[in-house]
């Protein structure tokens, strides 16, 4: 018989998760740490599993059924769950398997009670824990009892919520099997959870014992508060002790019970500080084994620790390795903060970002950081650090003054020695206001994009990767263009002069963005303009406009010719790919779907144009925008000229008005500079990719997306892939994909949340950060996904972030929110364009406001009211 129903732990490691499931492959590898005890047991492999489930084919109709239901219907999916559990536990355990149960059990002696624990396949993994899925029983006494038991773990594969679990995780019920650990039972005084990093913080130094008396049920079940100690450097630094009044203990005769706990008992310590600073040792050690940070359950029996589960704490976000690989502390910012992309992005975005960027990057959990460490150490820098960031984003500047406030984080460092010139990246020099530098900037940008397109279509296999290396090169000298950097700081610095004097002058908050309105030269607010001329096009044909409703893909384009008006209608939608068929949601990651691959995407933008605009909506918009700006501009000067010194502060004002109108607008086009040029690489990488594939060297052209650009031009050089690597990188990115970034990283693995801290906001109201001014209430439409869109006139736009991408439906809503953002970030720029009131920065808006609730956004103090 080659099938192997039941191994002894000692037997187990971790390469054996397919035969015994997480939890039996992480207690196999634990009891082979030295020092770490954990209680004798075997394991009944998955092999029995499917010796059961082949008597039983009742059950694969059931799961047939199962996979046919709609994710929603939880009655449904309730009602599947227990008729298959019913159906394996009414499976008779074949002789041959039973035997081999009963054999294990006999040496320890008759009497003895188990723990019967569920051991899943997709149990305990790095990047999915499952924790509390399947079932766990616990003081079971006799042969008979853990036969029985047995039996109802492998039917708990089926609860509903293990069912519903795998649904969302995109796991076929099918390919998970159910292995079972029976350990012999251990009556502990105390037990509990260790967490070996701060499962709140994410901090790798500081670990977490939460602990209450006899068995750990009475806190996994929430029966009782644990007591919670805090433990770093080997001494305890916090400690809460809980008022403990119910514990669960084991009965004589099998099974549990919950029992009161005597009142003098009750507020003492579960564990003293020795015995927790004992068992952060045995963590630390089970931690460096398994080489990540755990989550570990422990039992306190006589004084002796026993473990009985290890798993990986799932929920922490990935540190990035530092550039010169030392072990100093570091403070890392967050890329994808500033660049309005918080998603995880795959490795060959991440690469292309790197090689194009200005500054080194590190990467973590599928997003890039910035290390800020030597800045911050030194005082002339951290000030200027400080107040960059802290003008475009208040979070971030508070989470890195809170690490600035601990003890000797960041060690200082000494200024620049006078004398010595400054280091790059400093301030641009001054600029004068003409607005024919922005276009002699916009046409060298289109210059060198045209050049990139032309040259890269002779290029293939190894000398296309050697002709992008020298591209990325160019890429970057249009990027740092000293011009360039004048002209977007002369935007910037323009705007903080003119909210800063006008509010010490005049009393009056944000008046810049009234003066922005319309600013000439904003390639974004453009591409939003353009498409409600699009729809103009589209609206005069209403059998276009009917056909466009019932679009479901991309090849839409080619059946409009059929249609009266198609021909006309197309043209229009092609005409706005050609210009900004570069763009997409997420648009830093080279590898996501552009608008030119996608066009689909821009369908219910378009038909939402048509439904709630007048033709020459574009123009009107525009002109009322630039009129109003020129009434603020006169508003604001006469004001200033009836106040003392009133001449030189209207003069001063005007030179800074018409600054801020000639540049503000240029700070978008580097961006659109930035996608045009990856579009272009991104179709000739496509285009080798697909080369790979035809030659059997790749399943499919965008499994290149998981690779780095490195490891793709191996792979063209060589004609070879590592197909285990890109399966291994599809995991990671699925898991990345569940995590949320910080601001703010420490090498501690600590993710610094900051604060706004203020006081001059309404009870129960949401803060945030004001980025264009106005007061407007509405309906609230919670969009994550632009495609997804259904907007109507005066709706408010709540969303996690908006690049450049969002900006067609910008000129549909009244308001904007979001969770990310800062003062000079695309959605601010293009909100104060189109005039719209908007906070940005507001932490988990999406999740705090529901979908169609009455909101009121206070754009100008940076708040919104969730009304009745």
């Amino acid at each position: 018989m080659s099938e192997q129903y039941v191994l002894d732990l000692q037997e187990i490691d971790e390469s054996q998760v397919a035969v015994v499931g997480g939890k039996g492959a992480h207690l196999g590898a634990l009891s082979r740490i030295e020092g770490i005890r954990v209680p004798a047991g075997f394991c009944v492999t998955t092999d029995a599993f499917r010796a059961v489930m082949a008597e039983a084919p009742s059950v694969d109709e059931l799961l047939d059924q199962l996979s046919r239901l709609d994710s929603d219907d939880r009655e449904a999916i309730r009602g599947l769950s227990a008729e298959i559990r019913r159906a394996i536990e009414g499976i008779s355990i074949p002789d041959d398997l039973a035997s081999a149960i009963t054999r294990a059990l006999a040496p320890f002696g008759e009497g003895t009670a188990y723990a019967v624990r569920s051991s899943a396949t997709a149990e305990d993994l790095p990047t999915a824990s499952f924790a509390g899925q399947q079932d766990t029983y616990l003081n079971v006494v006799g042969p008979a009892a853990v036969l029985e038991h047995v039996s109802r773990c492998w039917a708990s594969l089926f609860t509903e919520r293990a069912v519903t679990y795998r649904r969302r995780n995109g796991i076929d019920h099918r390919t998970v099997h159910m292995a079972v650990v029976v350990q012999q039972m251990v009556f502990p005084h105390a037990s509990g959870i260790l967490f070996t990093a701060d499962p709140v913080t994410g901090n790798r130094k500081v670990a977490t014992v939460d602990a209450g008396f006899g068995l750990g049920e009475a806190l996994v079940s929430g029966l009782v508060n644990p007591d919670v100690f805090k433990v770093r450097h080997g001494e305890v630094v916090a400690r809460t002790i809980a008022a403990k009044q119910r514990a669960v203990e084991a009965v004589p005769a099998g099974g549990t019970q919950e029992v009161a706990i005597e009142a003098q008992r009750q507020e003492q310590p579960a564990l003293t500080d020795e015995q927790v600073v004992r068992l952060v040792q045995l963590g630390r050690r089970i931690e460096a084994d398994f080489g990540r940070p755990q989550d570990i359950e422990w039992c306190l029996v006589d004084d002796d620790f026993q473990i009985v589960q290890s798993r990986p704490i799932t929920t922490l976000f990935p540190i990035p390795v530092p550039e010169s690989g030392d072990q100093d502390n570091h403070v890392y910012v967050s890329v994808g903060h500033q660049q309005m992309m918080t998603d995880a992005m795959k490795p060959l975005g991440l690469s292309l970002w790197q090689l194009t960027a200005m500054v080194p990057m590190q990467e973590a959990g599928g997003r890039l950081f910035v290390d800020v460490t030597r800045r911050l150490a030194s005082p002339a820098s951290r000030a200027a650090l400080l107040d960059v960031i802290g003008r475009g984003d208040p979070l971030v500047r508070d989470a890195l003054e809170t690490v600035l406030y601990r003890d000797d984080f960041v060690a200082p460092f000494p200024d620049v020695v006078p004398g010595r010139p400054p280091a790059a990246g400093g301030a641009p020099a001054p600029i004068e206001t003409d607005p024919a530098i922005v276009t002699e900037l916009i046409e060298r940008s289109r210059t060198s994009v045209d050049a990139l397109e032309r040259d890269i279509r002779k290029k293939t296999g190894p000398e296309l990767f050697d002709f992008l290396l020298e591209a990325f090169e160019e890429h970057k000298r249009v990027l740092s263009d000293p011009l360039s950097m004048q002209a977007i700081m002369a935007g910037m610095e323009a705007t903080w002069w003119l909210n800063d004097k006008l509010q010490d002058w005049l009393g009056e908050k944000n008046a810049a963005d009234t003066l922005t309105l319309s600013a000439p030269d904003n390639i974004t607010s453009e591409m939003g303009l353009e498409l409600l001329d699009v729809a103009d096009v589209i609206r005069r044909h209403p059998e276009v406009v009917a056909f466009l409703q019932g679009v479901e893909d991309d090849s839409f384009l080619d059946e409009l010719a059929k249609l009266a008006g198609g021909t006309e209608a197309r043209a229009a939608i092609e005409s706005y790919l050609d210009r900004y068929g570069m763009r997409c949601v997420g648009e830093i990651d080279v590898t996501r779907p552009r608008w030119r691959e996608r066009p689909a995407t821009l369908v219910p933008v378009i038909l939402d144009n048509v439904r709630n605009f007048e033709p020459g909506a574009a123009g009107r918009r525009f002109e009322e925008g630039r009129q109003k700006a020129e009434r603020k501009e006169q508003d604001v000067l006469s004001r200033l000229r009836v106040l003392p010194d009133g001449d030189r502060k209207a003069d001063e004002a005007k030179r800074m008005i018409d600054r801020v109108r000639t540049f503000i607008g240029y700070r978008e086009y580097p961006k659109y500079g930035i996608i045009s040029r990856y579009f272009a690489y991104k179709q000739a990488l496509l285009e080798e990719a697909e080369r790979l594939v035809q030659g059997g060297v790749l399943a499919e052209a965008e499994d290149v997306f998981y690779l780095t650009f490195e490891e793709f031009h191996d792979a063209v050089r060589s004609n070879e892939v590592d197909g285990r690597l890109i399966e291994q990188r599809k995991d990671a990115f699925r898991s990345y994909q569940a995590l949320t970034p910080p601001r703010v990283l420490t090498s501690d693995g600590e993710a610094v949340t900051g604060a706004y801290r203020r006081d001059d906001v309404p009870a129960g109201a949401l803060v945030g950060l004001p980025v264009s001014a106005g007061t407007v209430e509405g309906r609230a439409r919670v969009i994550l996904d632009m495609a997804d869109a259904d907007l109507e006139a005066g709706d408010i736009l709540v969303t996690t972030f908006t690049d450049p991408s969002w900006s067609p439906l910008f000129v549909g809503i009244a308001g904007l929110v979001t969770e990310v953002g800062g003062l000079m970030t695309h959605g601010a720029v293009i909100a104060r364009e189109y005039g719209l009131p908007a906070v940005v920065g507001v932490e988990q808006a999406t999740r705090l406001i529901r979908d169609g609730q009455r909101i009121r956004v206070h754009g100008t103090d940076g708040y919104i009211e969730i009304l009745p």
